[in-house]
């Protein structure tokens, strides 16, 4: 069985502790899922961007939040695509996070989503390689990395999957889980193509798993992204003869913490405001109420009729739907009569 090789530092542990008071607050903030929303919007925009970037895909922030919306733009068939196929690999994070056990068939789908119509072969997508690869630079033509040979990776797939489902992953921090599976993925390079932008999938899905990006609010690609000769350095501290991974494992780390922290902040930033949440925490709203909250945020306040138009429902069904917020302190009524309105509390 794989048995990864590293070492807990202070730089670690100093990163994992950030991690799990700022996870902690995020949590425990109040906050209207409308917010939730739109940080989870966010976070999938900046990610299919930024992951894609590394490996070359020229479209903008502006032109991949376009592509989200559903926005046609005239770019390069392939780059276009790259992008849509990362944002559908990231919706279905959920998906593959319930697999159980992870098997190396999950892994083929997900190169199959992230890869589909973009590269030479098509009948490279979505299977193992077939054949030696070499990550070079391409500039000066220089080996950077020599991945194992072509006829053992579907052995090594196998047995990190193995480790992967077995009881031994629990004792081991979530955080430094995600990074080891970042890492032998990349090492093993299990595809001709795509293999970075699966292997920081992969780890998104057990940063998901287990409970450490559970709303999954951040975006981690905009951590290599923003440095990434410093992310492709990192990569290269390991050692192949002992493939001890502490030095990169400090790199993850504390790329986790310094994208939860700024989440942190704007959740904090959102939350203050709501004064009727401050004693009831996070509420859960069903995706109607949202919808008004949204509308109210953007108009200041709601009437029963506005309620109504957005939803074809009746007086007495829009009136249910104001009073549920009003009893959960997340409106308030004012005026009487004709002139009744909603705004936040």
């Amino acid at each position: 069985m794989f048995k990864p090789n590293f070492k807990y530092t202070d730089k670690i542990v100093k990163n994992l502790t950030l991690i799990s008071e700022a996870r902690a607050i995020i949590l425990n903030s109040p906050l209207i899922p409308k917010w939730e929303v739109s940080l989870r919007r966010d976070a999938l925009i900046r990610s299919a961007h930024s992951s894609t970037a590394i490996e070359g895909n020229l479209l903008s922030l502006d032109e991949v939040t376009d592509l989200a919306s559903g926005r046609d733009i005239m770019v390069r068939r392939k780059d276009k695509q790259e992008v849509l196929n990362y944002l559908e690999a990231l919706e279905k994070i959920p998906v593959f996070a319930e697999k159980s056990p992870f098997l190396s068939k999950d892994i083929l789908k997900i190169h199959k989503i992230v890869t589909k119509d973009t590269l030479d072969d098509p009948k490279d997508e979505g299977v193992f390689r077939n054949r030696q690869v070499i990550v070079g630079n391409k500039i000066t033509g220089q080996v950077v990395f020599m991945p194992p040979p072509t006829e053992e990776v579907s052995n090594l797939t196998d047995e990190f999957f193995e480790w992967f489902n077995s009881t031994k992953v629990n004792e081991i921090d979530p955080v430094v889980e995600a990074g080891i599976t970042h890492y032998e993925l990349v090492r093993i390079h299990p595809f001709i193509d795509g293999n970075g932008r699966t292997a920081r999938v992969m780890a998104s899905i057990v940063l998901f798993k287990r409970g450490v990006d559970v709303k999954r609010f951040f975006a981690l690609d905009d951590y290599y992204d923003k440095d990434r000769r410093a992310y492709y350095a990192a990569l290269r501290t390991v050692d192949p003869k002992s493939v001890d991974i502490t030095a990169w494992l400090e790199y993850f780390t504390n790329g986790v913490a310094v994208s939860i922290e700024a989440v942190r902040k704007k959740v904090i930033g959102l939350s203050k405001d709501i004064k009727a949440l401050k004693d009831k925490g996070q509420i859960a709203l069903t995706e109607r109420q949202m919808k008004i909250v949204e509308r109210m945020i953007e108009k200041k306040e709601i009437t029963n009729r506005d309620v109504r138009d957005m939803f074809n429902i009746s007086n007495r069904a829009a009136l249910d739907e104001l009073l549920k917020l009003v009893d959960m302190k997340v409106i308030k009524k004012t005026g009487e009569g004709r002139s009744v309105k909603y705004v936040l509390m």
